[in-house]
C-alpha cells in the first residue's frame, strides 16, 4: 500500500515523477478528462443556472475504476493535472469522482518535469482554484451553447458534419475578409530608380530619394524622364555622411503563439505538429540511467508569458560566460506583462540551459531535436547582449537629385551568435558593405536603372500570421490556437495552398449564414470582450452565471429566428468533366478533410474516388508510358510519382524536370534548400544552379 496518490494527465509524466518521489509515491494517469459534458445532448440546463451535466467519458471506465481503487489505498490523494484552467478543471473534476475535499490541500502544480520543481511543488500544495474551474467551465458552457445550437441548425439547413464555435468562426471571418481584400485590390503604379556607383575600383549601390532635399514619389514613367533629365554628367558629390552604432536586443523567450509562429517559418511545423511535439518534451524522454532518466527537457507549453525564473536566469548566465566569455552576458531586464495575458506560469523554455542540443542529438528524434534547439537557441539568446551594428547613410547629390546609400555591418553578434528570429517574408540579416567615403568626394554613376512596379495585395493568411493577428486581437488563448486552426480545415472552410490559407465556398456559405442570423458569433470586439469576461472570472471578479446568462438571453432570440427564416442552401457538387471508369457516370469534385477529390457522382451505389493529379509536364522516366504526377503523402508531403500507378511504381520525393542530364541523359531533378535550388542528375554527379 502507498501512502500517497498523485494523479497525472498522461502515463509519460507518471512514470518520470514517481520515480522523483520515491517508494512512498503511487502515481496514475487519468489520461486527460475523465468527466465531459455528453456528445449525443446540450448538456446544460439552461433553465437552472446552466447546469453543466456530465458523465464519464465513454471508454474510460477502466481507467476511473483503476483510479477508484489506489484512491482506497492511500492515506493522502494529490492532484497535479495541468497548471492551467483546463488542467485545474480534471483536478475539480476527480475531487468530485474521488470524494476528495476541493478546500484541502489536494492540488500540486509545476511548470516543469524535473526533479527540483516536483520535489518542490509538492512542499506547497494548495486547494483547487474554483475560480480557475468556473473560467473553464465557463468557456466550455459558453461553447456548447453556440456549438450544439447552431450545428444542428446548418446540418438542417445545408449540409451533415458541419460546426460553428466562436474562435473558430472569427478565424474563418478573417480568412475570408482578407480574401475579400485581395480580390478588391486595384494595383497602383509606382517607379524607382536604382543607381551603380563607383569609387576608386569599390562599386556600391544607392537608391533615389527625392529633389532639393524632400522626399519625392515616382508614379509614372514620366516623373523618372523627369528626373534622370535632371541629372548632369559630372558625377555624385557626396553631400553628407551619416555614421552610427546601433544595438539591437534579443526576442523575448517563446510564449505559445509565438513558438508556433517560429517553428512555422523556420521549421515548416504546423501548430498542431509543434504542439505535440512540445507535449513530448515538456512530459519526458529517456536520456538514459546516467543523465536521469526520463526528464522533461521544456517547461510547459501553454503559456502567454515571457518571465524567467531566477534560478534558470542564473544558470544561463553562467553558460554564456564560460561559453562566449563576460561581453556576451545580457542585462537582465524585468519582463512586461501583456495586456490580456494570463500570465500564469514562465515562458517555454529548456528545463536546463546546461542541456545544449549537441548532447541530446544521438536521444531525440529529428523533430524533438529541431524543436528543443529552437527553444534552447531563444532562450538563451534572450539572456544574452545586444548586437551592435555600424550603419552608414551617405547622402549623394547630382543637380539637386539626391539619391541614398545604406550599409551596415555587425559589429558585435551579441545574441546574434546564437539566434536571429525569424521573418514571415524570410529576409536574412546580411552585411552591406560600403567604401570608406567622405563628404565633398565625388563618385561616377556606372549605370542608372529605372524600373515599374506594382503595388500587391495584402499577402494571404499562413498559419503562423494567422496565430499572430488572432493573439493580437485578443482571439482565443494558448491553448486554442492549434485545435481552431486544425477544426476550421477538417471543416472544409478552408483549404491550404502554398502554405497559405484560401476559404472554400463551404466555408462561404456557412460564414454568411452565421453572420445574417449571429452576428455577434464573427464580431472580433464581442469575441474579445469574451475572453476579457473569462478571464475576469478567473480573478474572481464576477461570476460564471452572470456571463453566461448575458450572453444567452439574446442568442437564443436569434436562435428561434433563424429556426424560422433560414432557408435552406443546396450545394451542388462541381462536375470534374470526366466519367467515372467503374460505372460511366460524370465524375464531381467532393471537399474532403484534405482538400478537394474526384468522386462518382453516381454514389452510394459507386464508391469511386480519386485524388487530383496535378501534371507537371515529364514523361515518366521509368515506364515511358506514364506522366510524371505531384502526390501528396499521409503527412501531407508533396512527393512525385507515375499517373499509372500501381503498374508503374515510380516515386521521387524531389521535383523531376522534363529535360534530361546533358553528361548521362539520365533522370534530372531539383534539390531545394533554404539558400538556393540545384538541378543535379539522379545517376552521376552533375550539377547546376537554376535560374531564378
Amino acid at each position: 500500500m502507498s501512502d500517497y496518490l498523485v494523479i497525472v494527465e498522461s502515463p509519460a509524466k507518471a512514470k518520470t515523477i514517481e520515480r522523483y518521489l520515491g517508494k512512498k509515491y503511487k502515481v496514475k494517469a487519468s489520461m486527460g478528462h475523465i468527466r465531459d459534458l455528453p456528445k449525443s445532448q446540450m448538456g446544460v440546463d439552461t433553465e437552472d443556472e446552466y447546469k453543466p451535466k456530465y458523465i464519464t467519458i465513454r471508454g474510460k471506465g477502466d481507467v476511473l475504476k483503476e483510479l477508484r481503487t489506489a484512491a482506497k489505498k492511500a492515506k493522502k490523494i494529490y492532484l497535479a493535472a495541468d497548471p492551467d484552467r483546463e488542467g485545474e478543471a480534471i483536478a475539480w473534476h476527480l475531487a468530485h469522482i474521488l470524494n476528495v475535499d476541493e478546500n484541502s490541500k489536494c492540488r500540486v502544480v509545476f511548470n516543469e518535469i524535473t526533479k527540483e520543481a516536483i520535489k518542490e511543488s509538492f512542499k506547497n500544495p494548495r486547494s483547487i482554484d474554483t475560480d480557475l474551474v468556473d473560467a473553464q467551465q465557463a468557456r466550455r458552457i459558453l461553447d456548447r451553447l453556440v456549438g450544439y445550437n447552431i450545428s444542428p441548425l446548418l446540418w438542417k439547413k445545408v449540409k451533415k458534419g458541419l460546426s460553428a464555435g466562436r474562435v473558430q468562426s472569427v478565424a474563418v471571418k478573417m480568412i475570408l475578409d482578407r480574401e475579400k481584400e485581395i480580390e478588391d485590390f486595384k494595383p497602383e503604379e509606382y517607379w524607382s530608380i536604382e543607381g551603380s556607383f563607383k569609387k576608386d575600383e569599390e562599386l556600391f549601390s544607392g537608391s533615389f530619394y527625392g529633389v532639393n532635399g524632400k522626399k519625392q514619389e515616382l508614379k509614372t514613367e514620366d516623373d523618372v524622364k523627369q528626373i534622370i533629365n535632371q541629372l548632369d554628367e559630372e558625377g555624385f558629390t557626396i553631400d553628407k555622411v551619416n555614421k552610427r552604432e546601433r544595438k539591437r536586443n534579443p526576442s523575448q523567450p517563446f510564449t505559445t503563439s509565438s513558438l508556433q509562429q517560429e517553428a512555422a517559418r523556420k521549421l515548416n511545423f504546423r501548430a498542431k505538429k509543434t504542439m505535440m511535439v512540445a507535449q513530448q518534451l515538456y512530459e519526458g524522454i529517456d536520456l538514459g540511467k546516467k543523465s536521469g532518466g526520463i526528464t522533461g527537457l521544456i517547461t510547459y507549453m501553454r503559456t502567454d508569458s515571457t518571465r524567467i525564473s531566477d534560478t534558470a536566469k542564473n544558470e544561463a548566465k553562467d553558460y554564456i560566460e564560460e561559453t562566449y566569455g563576460e561581453d556576451y552576458l545580457g542585462t537582465s531586464k524585468a519582463t512586461k506583462k501583456k495586456e490580456g495575458s494570463q500570465d500564469a506560469h514562465e515562458a517555454i523554455r529548456p528545463t536546463s540551459a546546461l542541456r545544449t542540443p549537441k548532447s541530446l542529438k544521438a536521444i531525440l528524434s529529428r523533430d524533438q531535436l529541431r524543436l528543443y534547439k529552437l527553444i534552447w537557441e531563444r532562450f538563451l539568446a534572450s539572456q544574452m547582449a545586444p548586437a551592435v551594428l555600424d550603419t552608414m547613410t551617405v547622402h549623394l547629390l547630382n543637380n539637386q537629385v539626391e539619391f541614398r546609400a545604406t550599409g551596415s555591418k555587425v559589429k558585435f553578434k551579441g545574441f546574434m551568435k546564437v539566434y536571429v528570429e525569424g521573418t514571415d517574408d524570410n529576409k536574412k540579416e546580411e552585411n552591406k558593405f560600403l567604401p570608406d567615403l567622405h563628404e565633398g568626394q565625388t563618385v561616377k554613376s556606372e549605370e542608372i536603372e529605372p524600373n515599374q512596379h506594382f503595388t500587391q495585395p495584402p499577402p494571404r493568411y499562413t498559419e503562423a500570421r494567422l496565430v499572430r493577428t488572432m493573439e493580437e486581437l485578443g482571439i482565443g488563448r494558448p491553448s486554442t490556437y492549434a485545435p481552431t486552426l486544425d477544426t476550421i480545415q477538417r471543416r472544409g472552410y478552408v483549404t491550404i495552398d502554398n502554405k497559405r490559407f484560401i476559404p472554400t465556398e463551404l466555408g462561404t456559405i456557412v460564414l454568411d449564414l452565421v453572420k445574417e442570423f449571429f452576428p455577434e458569433i464573427i464580431d472580433v470586439d464581442f469575441t474579445v470582450k469574451m475572453e476579457g469576461d473569462l478571464d475576469a472570472i478567473e480573478e474572481g471578479k464576477t461570476e460564471w452565471i452572470t456571463i453566461i446568462d448575458g450572453f444567452y438571453k439574446g442568442f437564443e432570440k436569434r436562435l428561434e429566428t433563424a429556426e424560422k427564416e433560414m432557408e435552406k442552401i443546396e450545394i451542388r457538387d462541381e462536375p470534374a468533366g470526366i466519367d467515372c471508369e467503374n460505372c460511366g457516370h460524370e465524375m464531381v469534385y467532393k471537399m474532403g478533410r484534405y482538400g478537394k477529390f474526384l468522386a462518382c457522382s453516381n454514389f452510394p451505389e459507386c464508391r469511386n474516388t480519386k485524388p487530383i493529379l496535378k501534371e507537371i509536364g515529364v514523361k515518366c522516366p521509368k515506364c515511358e508510358e506514364g506522366n510524371v504526377v505531384e502526390r501528396k503523402s499521409k503527412k501531407r508531403r508533396i512527393f512525385y510519382g507515375c499517373d499509372r500507378f500501381p503498374e508503374c511504381d515510380f516515386l521521387s520525393w524531389d521535383k523531376p524536370i522534363s529535360r534530361p542530364c546533358p553528361k548521362c541523359e539520365s533522370l534530372l531533378v531539383e534539390k531545394k534548400s533554404k539558400k538556393e535550388t540545384q538541378i543535379q542528375c539522379t545517376n552521376c554527379e552533375y550539377k547546376e544552379t537554376a535560374q531564378a
